[in-house]
């Protein structure tokens, strides 16, 4: 028989390492002052930092609004044939696909190169190389060269020439190798995409237009282990900080007279602003087996092509097609498994690796949407039921599309903040706060981010060209309580409580239960006013 004490002292430290690796709460102690706000604003990019093939505007992250909602926000525009140089960032971020379409790339780290060139494409290199004579008169003279100073060292310093020879074998090997990396993927426009706290990921335009993408940070997240800082640490390039560019150009300067120093003392570093930059030279090239003159070349000393790089030629990647019929095969696969995490009501922990984790999920597709009203509008949204990595990231992402004259019902985001960016067209959206205030009565328009706190009350209406947006909200599984429509607060309510409540007539609570019938989109047909859209506009 088992020792009581045993048992017991065995249950307590279960629920200590229960306690200690489960999920804190959500959002950060360092927020909760930062909510007393008077008014809020919709406002346009405030920094613009350009690289050599697109731009990365970004909005004020220390806007109180901001501060309040816990979020960083930038809009990244990638021009044809641009690369977004490999990043990582210290919060976990959401971004929106609103234009184009391109390649993905996401590092997670011990996986295995599980995409590998085929021995076709391989010839056909080799082919290539064949046909250039040139070129192949240039390696064989470097190969040349490369023996004579191989026998010059075999007369010299015996241990010189090993080192050089085993460089040597091994950039030749190099050279014969297929090419091998982790997992890509196709983004495409309405795509929202999850990258975790840490985790290095880079884009690529392969499309006919400029690449678009609005990225959420939340910097509230219990992720981030730093301040409420939003920062990118770029692994490659010499690139400029997105989000504060002002205090990256004084960190330069004062980098590259720290340089300078470095160079007459002891350790020698380089002068970009990535990762590998502030490392001694001599240590990578240790690290790597490389000559120093590639270490340069890590460290962006002379590169001044910013954060988004032109590609030479065409990035030849080893990328699985896709067609229409596979993207139908993979939302059936989605909806698959949707349903069967529901019959369990949990995930069996089979389906997904961490190396083969669903990172994206399209919501633009109007056949996909979860509220749909012909006259209105529709909603789609993506939580951690539909994408289970979100319920790591503590964070979700709605996006709708009010038809002319189409009212989202007054409603409240009961866990969560939401960070909206207009897509397209025109919204008047109205704010109220703990204290029934009307903290913002404006319109917004495409291109515009307007955060909207928890609890706080919000309502829209379409102007007559319609309104598109997204919203990013920090909560895995976001609720709303609507105040109109069939789920709404009003509804629930016995006749009797509201008659008490609001002074109302009998025939006025039926009125104000039951003459919508819709559950959050509506139309303005039915309206008591004698404008489809009554609210002013701002031309």
């Amino acid at each position: 028989m088992a020792n009581p004490l045993f048992l017991s002292v065995s249950l307590s430290l279960l629920i200590l390492f229960h306690g200690c690796l489960a999920r804190p709460g959500h959002g950060s102690s360092q927020q909760q002052n930062q909510c007393q706000l008077n008014n809020l604003e919709a406002r346009e990019p405030d920094n613009r930092v350009e690289g050599e093939a697109g731009v990365i505007e970004s909005w004020n992250h220390n806007d109180q609004q901001f501060q309040c909602t816990g979020s960083a926000v930038l809009r990244i525009t990638v021009e044809q044939n641009g690369l977004h140089l490999p990043s990582y960032s210290n919060t976990p971020q959401l971004f929106h696909v609103v234009q184009g379409k391109g390649v993905l790339g996401v590092i997670f780290p011990g996986c295995p190169e599980t995409f590998e060139e085929s021995d076709e494409e391989s010839q056909q290199q080799v082919r290539q190389g064949q046909q250039g004579r040139q070129g192949r008169q240039g390696q064989q003279e470097q190969e040349q060269q490369q023996g004579r100073q191989g026998q010059q060292g075999r007369q010299g310093q015996q241990g010189q020439q090993g080192q050089q020879g085993q460089q040597g074998r091994q950039r030749q090997s190099s050279q014969q190798q297929q090419d091998r990396h982790q997992k890509l993927r196709r983004i495409r426009e309405g795509d929202i995409v999850a990258i975790p706290a840490g985790v290095v990921y880079w884009t690529y335009n392969d499309g006919d237009q400029d690449l678009v993408a609005v990225n959420f940070h939340h910097v509230g997240n219990v992720d981030n282990q730093l301040d409420q800082q939003p920062r990118r640490f770029y692994v490659a390039g010499n690139p400029e900080d997105e989000f504060n560019p002002n205090q990256r150009s004084n960190r330069r300067q004062q980098g590259k007279q720290q340089g300078q120093q470095g160079r007459q003392g002891r350790s020698q570093q380089g002068n970009g602003n990535n990762v590998y930059s502030g490392l001694d030279q001599q240590l990578l090239a240790d690290a790597l087996n490389v000559n120093q003159d590639v270490i340069q070349k890590l460290q962006g000393e002379s590169d001044d092509r910013g954060n988004i790089v032109k590609v030479q030629g065409q990035l030849d990647l080893v990328v699985p097609p896709t067609s229409q019929s596979e993207r139908q095969r993979e939302q059936q696969l989605q909806q698959d498994l949707q349903q069967e995490r529901q019959q369990h009501g949990r995930r069996n922990g089979i389906e997904e690796t961490v190396c083969s984790l669903r990172l994206k999920e399209n919501i633009a597709d109007p056949s996909r949407a979860d509220v749909y009203s012909p006259q209105a509008g529709r909603l789609s949204s993506v939580n951690a039921y539909n994408l289970p990595i979100l319920d790591n990231l503590g964070l979700s992402a709605e996006r709708g599309f009010l038809y002319r004259n189409g009212i989202y019902t007054p409603h409240w985001n009961n866990n969560a903040h939401a960070v909206v960016y207009a897509i397209r067209g025109r919204a008047r959206v109205q704010v109220v706060d703990d204290n029934g205030n009307n903290v913002f009565d404006d319109e917004v328009s495409e291109g515009q981010v307007l955060p909207v706190p928890q609890n706080f009350v919000v309502a829209s209406q379409a102007s007559n060209e319609g309104f598109e947006w997204v919203a990013f909200k920090t909560h895995e599984k976001a609720k709303i309580t609507p105040l109109a429509g069939r789920l709404s607060v009003l509804r629930a309510l016995p006749d009797e409580v509201l008659e008490n409540a609001f002074q109302l007539s009998q025939d006025e609570v039926q009125n104000v239960k039951y003459n919508r019938r819709q559950v959050t989109l509506f139309d303005s047909s039915s309206s008591s006013s004698s404008s489809p859209f009554p609210w002013k506009i701002i031309a």
